[in-house]
Parts: C-alpha cells; sequence; structure tokens
C-alpha cells in the first residue's frame, strides 16, 4: 500500500479537492503505473457534475500516460518500467463480441479488481470510483493490467496520452467508424477535441475534402491546422446549405449532395439531425459527441432514413482496439505524420484542474494536460 496526492470529486457539483489516497499493491491481473501526464477531459467534468452516475466520491482522470512501477504476480503483458498509455477497453476475450473477432466491441472490459481510497479526513477508507476505471490525476493508480498499452518510450507522455480518450475518439470516429478514405469527402460538426481530432484523423486516412463546422472561429483555425481544407461558421449560416454547396453531386439525378461522411461531434439533437441531412445519398452519418440521457432522435420522416441510404452509425471510444491502435499512431506522431501536439494547450500542476475546467467552459483550450 501507498499514499499519493489525487483530484477528487466528493460530491456532485462541488469544486474537486486534492487530497491523499491510498494505492493498494498489485494483485492478480492489475498494475500500479506511475502517473506523468493526464489530460482534462470533458467526461472528466461530466463525472464531477453527476451525469455519469452518482458513485461518488469519484477520482478523476483518465487520459493518461505514464511507467508501470509494479505488477501482480500472474501478469506478462507489460513489466516494470514499459511506458504505457491507459485505455478504458482492456479487452475480455470471451464474451461473444470476442469470441466472433470483434475485440473493438467488447462487452465485458476489465478493470482493477482491488479499490484506491481515501487516506485522510472523516471519510478515510471510503472507496473511490475510478473515472472510467482508471482515475490518473493522481501521482500514481492502480489498474488493470490490460489497460495498460506499450508504445514508444521516447514519445512526449502529455501527447501520446491524450490517445486514452478524446483524440482517439476523434480520430477513430473518422478512420474506424467512418471508414474514411482517400478521396471521401468529410464534414465535421462541433471542432472541440474530438471533432478536431476527426479532421485529423479523415486528413490521415486522405480525404480530398475536409469540412469543419462550429459556431467559434477560435475553433475554426485550428481546424484549418490540423487539416480542415473549408470551414463554415454555423452560427453566420446554415451548415446543412454550407456543406451541401461545397460537395455538390457528381452527376445530374438532381439530388442535393453532400458529404460522403458527416460526423456529429457535438452529440445533440439538432446537431445530428444536421449531419442526416448534411451527408450524400448513401452517405454515413457518425455520432461521436455524447448526448445526455434525456435526449431523443429528432423528428425525421421515416421515408428519408429509407429513401436516403446509406448508415447511421455511434462511435464508441472512436470503436479501438487499443493494442493495435496505439502504437500505430504513436508511430506516426514519431514520424511527423500526425499532430498529436497541436491537442496539448497548456500543461498545468495537479491542482489546477478546477481552473482547466473553467477554461473549457470558455473554448479556451482543446486540451490542458496535467504533467506530474
Amino acid at each position: 500500500m501507498q499514499q499519493v496526492k489525487a483530484v477528487v470529486a466528493l460530491a456532485q457539483g462541488e469544486p474537486v479537492q486534492l487530497t491523499t489516497i491510498n494505492v493498494p499493491d498489485p494483485g492478480p491481473g492489475e498494475a500500479v503505473v506511475k502517473v506523468q501526464a493526464c489530460g482534462v477531459c470533458h467526461t472528466d467534468l461530466h463525472y464531477r457534475e453527476g451525469g455519469i452516475n452518482d458513485e461518488f466520491p469519484f477520482l478523476l482522470g483518465h487520459e493518461a500516460a505514464g511507467i508501470v512501477e509494479a505488477v501482480g504476480p500472474d501478469v506478462t503483458s507489460v513489466a516494470p518500467g514499459d511506458f504505457v498509455v491507459l485505455n478504458w477497453r482492456a479487452v475480455c476475450g470471451d464474451c461473444r463480441a470476442c469470441n466472433r473477432g470483434e475485440p473493438q466491441y467488447c462487452f465485458a472490459t476489465h478493470n482493477a479488481t482491488q479499490k484506491m481510497t481515501l487516506a485522510e479526513g472523516d471519510l478515510a477508507g471510503t472507496e473511490l470510483s475510478p473515472a472510467l476505471g482508471i482515475g490518473a490525476f493522481a501521482e500514481k493508480t492502480l489498474v488493470a493490467a490490460g489497460q495498460c498499452t506499450k508504445v514508444d518510450p521516447s514519445a512526449r507522455a502529455a501527447a501520446v496520452g491524450l490517445l486514452g480518450c478524446g483524440v482517439m475518439a476523434g480520430l477513430g470516429a473518422a478512420i474506424n467508424t467512418g471508414n474514411v478514405t482517400r478521396g471521401s469527402t468529410v464534414a465535421v460538426i462541433g471542432c472541440g477535441g474530438v471533432g478536431a481530432a476527426a479532421i485529423a484523423g479523415a486528413a490521415l486516412a486522405g480525404a480530398s475534402k475536409i469540412i469543419a463546422v462550429d459556431i467559434d472561429d477560435r475553433k475554426l483555425e485550428t481546424a484549418k491546422k490540423l487539416g480542415a481544407t473549408h470551414t463554415v461558421n454555423s452560427k453566420e449560416t446554415d451548415a446543412v446549405e454550407a456543406i451541401r454547396a461545397l460537395t455538390p453531386p457528381a452527376d445530374s439525378t438532381g439530388h442535393e449532395g453532400g458529404a460522403d461522411v458527416v460526423i456529429d461531434a457535438v452529440g445533440r439533437p439538432e446537431t445530428w439531425k444536421q449531419a442526416f441531412y448534411a451527408r450524400d445519398l448513401a452517405g454515413t452519418v457518425v455520432l461521436v459527441g455524447v448526448p445526455t440521457p434525456d435526449m431523443s432522435i429528432p423528428e425525421i420522416p421515416l421515408i428519408d432514413v429509407f429513401g436516403r441510404g446509406g448508415s447511421l452509425k455511434s462511435s464508441w471510444y472512436g470503436d479501438c482496439l487499443p493494442s493495435r491502435d496505439f502504437p500505430m499512431l504513436v508511430d506516426l506522431y514519431q514520424q511527423g505524420r500526425l499532430d498529436l501536439d497541436a491537442f496539448v494547450t497548456e500543461e498545468i500542476g495537479i491542482g489546477d484542474v478546477e481552473a482547466a475546467f473553467e477554461k473549457m467552459h470558455g473554448g479556451d483550450v482543446l486540451r490542458s494536460v496535467v504533467v506530474l
């Protein structure tokens, strides 16, 4: 057992606290990781606000990279000293998805069995709920060994750690879920961290036209740097009409045109409806923005669903398989072909997480990254 500093959400809507926690020695199937960097993601804020569940107190943080410090007695996949990116898809290998050869859809992903606990104050001994089974706003954290993905140890931790959630979600929405290929036309609605990553993914896949849509000109400028060929400020112009105008039909059938793939990185009924009508006939809609439980699919005539053909998909964690995707993407980053550094707006200390939440509200950052 060790005691380390960590950021905890004790109650719904209250500011997070920097406190001391107990980290158990790793048992079977577990590893202790010394965290080097962890991104501040909207999901952490959702946990603090009670938007995920009410299993307080939460140990926040999940977009992380670090060094394996110790492993349980039966662990062979990683060893002390390995540089790893943490993931929340440690596949079980035995569920229906895994058995049919689609582990990226695993139904029973692993987390650590033992619980980390609060070490001080009136709540000392209280078990913590780690965000997405990771809890990496901490000097050290206990995870399932399968949540550790080995990558190039010379990579910058603050950049590659972001593959642990938001950047992988966006890249994968384009490459894995949307199947963007050379020559595809792509529109991305919402250019925050996930949407910006979807733009980078579309560029990496060779899309010929990438249209970034947002209401913030600052985000649209960033989108250009990551590969957007066109931008649309949807506060000033109709997004659907603008996308169709930029992707006219290549035939004389008389339909309106649209993008081959439209990615909704906002996750609201209004933006999903825009994505639905902004795609070409037989095109693909990818929902990667996370809606709240009270939202419903917008009213769309069923004949439009049938008549337009194509696919309506959701993308969970970018349909990634960490053991396959993380090392490949880190290699591309090291080669200068994927600019993960562009997503790191600032490096902050472990005591600055609450201030980073405020910056997210203002749209001032793609990612603040806690560096330890």
